[in-house]
């Protein structure tokens, strides 16, 4: 019997992938932070704090980018209803945000001024533990995770797959939505939270602070991506990816697909918990807005953009399509929507591995066009020879049509 030789396991990154992922490492935590505190204002290479909280903001989207190319790229299940999880992880930060602001909100109280307002007597219970800085961070990976654990174990249970899986995260969303508007369950209603002081009582609007909450959500993408890379290339990645293109195949050779998919699924939750925490410190506000149906679209949007089940193109996407929007939102506001309805299309249609795949498929074309002339060297030779090219592929032929 022959012995079956598995494919030896390939480095991380290759070399020029270690490369890019160090230049990066450098801008997010040395470049950017000289930019935008060292270099003086009036300098063409100062860095804005206006510029600082948008590139902040796209990183934090583009973890969420990330998290849905390890569902949707890698293990074929569309969500429409990640911004659930991207608002629950900045609603667990904005309530310990509320609480540091102590007795400096308007009504000089202890409870926070919608409370005040409200006429509450107290904290409700779901605010208990909003006050210990180590509880919160517990919380934003606890609550998204457990509540994508609950739903995604009924769900796969009952083998809900395909459209109609993409339709009941939405309907989840939306409810969810619908409950955090209400001003009774105790999460600012429509207003949510806002005019945070300090975290960790620090001050939130220095210069120091906010480039430390964007060196720590760079750092928080890089780390991200480099687990997502270990994963994917783990034996549990490689089942995730059989599942996508056969999932009865998988079941046949003897695996569940449950706890895979459920195990993906709820790792996708937390990253964008963990996204949305860092999210609400940087844009100053978190309100049931953010788990419209839209947001949670524009996620797939930024992964089909950059090309699904390729980990850097989601990020690329979130990039390049909220750049575009941050620009067509104060040119063109009543034109965004149609610009990213029909970005989503033309990507659909013509670009069905997003723009890395165009990427890769340029480079592959790039160096095969050198064998080009050699091919047209044999044809020329097989027409001399009156054979068919196929008999001469063991020949060496240089490129002027030579015979070596």
């Amino acid at each position: 019997m022959s012995k079956v030789v598995l494919p030896t396991k390939g480095p991380l990154l290759s070399g020029k992938g270690w490369t890019a992922f160090f230049v990066a490492l450098i801008v997010v935590c040395a470049i950017a932070p000289v930019l935008n505190i060292v270099v003086p204002v009036d300098s063409p290479l100062h860095m804005s704090d206006y510029a600082v909280a948008l590139v902040g903001k796209i990183m934090c989207y583009a973890i969420c980018a990330l998290a849905m190319d390890l569902i949707w790229g890698y293990t074929g299940i569309l969500s429409l209803g990640h911004g659930l999880f991207f608002a629950l992880g900045g609603y667990m930060m904005g309530m310990y945000l509320m609480r540091q602001i102590g007795r400096d909100g308007n009504y000089k109280s202890d409870l926070p001024d919608f409370m005040v307002f409200l006429d509450w007597k107290g904290l409700p219970w779901h605010w208990t533990f909003s006050g210990s800085f180590g509880m919160t961070l517990l919380l934003i990976v606890a609550v998204p995770g457990l509540i994508a654990f609950v739903f995604g174990f009924f769900a796969f249970r009952s083998r809900i797959k395909g459209v109609y899986f993409s339709i009941i995260t939405q309907a989840m969303t939306f409810a969810a939505m619908l409950l955090f508007f209400r001003n009774e369950t105790g999460f600012g209603g429509n207003n949510g939270f806002t005019d945070f002081k300090r975290i960790l009582n620090i001050p939130i609007a220095t210069q120091e602070m906010r480039m430390t909450l964007f060196a720590l959500t760079g750092l928080t993408l890089l780390g991200f991506f480099l687990f997502a890379k270990w994963l994917i290339g783990s034996k549990f990645g490689r089942v995730l990816q059989a599942i996508r293109d056969a999932e009865t195949r998988v079941m046949f050779s003897g695996y569940n697909p449950l706890p895979y998919k459920l195990t993906i699924w709820v790792i996708s939750a937390i990253m964008c918990g963990v996204a949305g925490a860092l999210y609400v410190p940087q844009v100053g506000i978190i309100n049931p807005g953010e788990m419209s149906a839209a947001n949670s679209i524009e996620i797939a949007v930024w992964a089909a953009v950059g090309g699904r089940a390729t980990l850097i193109g989601p990020i690329i996407g979130a990039f390049i399509v909220n750049g575009a929007k941050s620009w067509l939102t104060v040119a063109y506001p009543e034109y965004w929507l149609y610009f990213l309805g029909a970005l989503f299309i033309a990507v659909t249609l013509f670009l069905p591995n997003g723009i890395v795949g165009l990427v890769k498929k340029w480079l592959s074309r790039e160096k095969a066009a050198p064998a080009e002339p050699v091919q047209e060297a044999r044809r020329a030779i097989a027409a001399e020879k009156g054979v068919e090219p196929e008999a001469l592929v063991s020949l060496p032929v240089d490129a002027k049509g030579a015979r070596a």
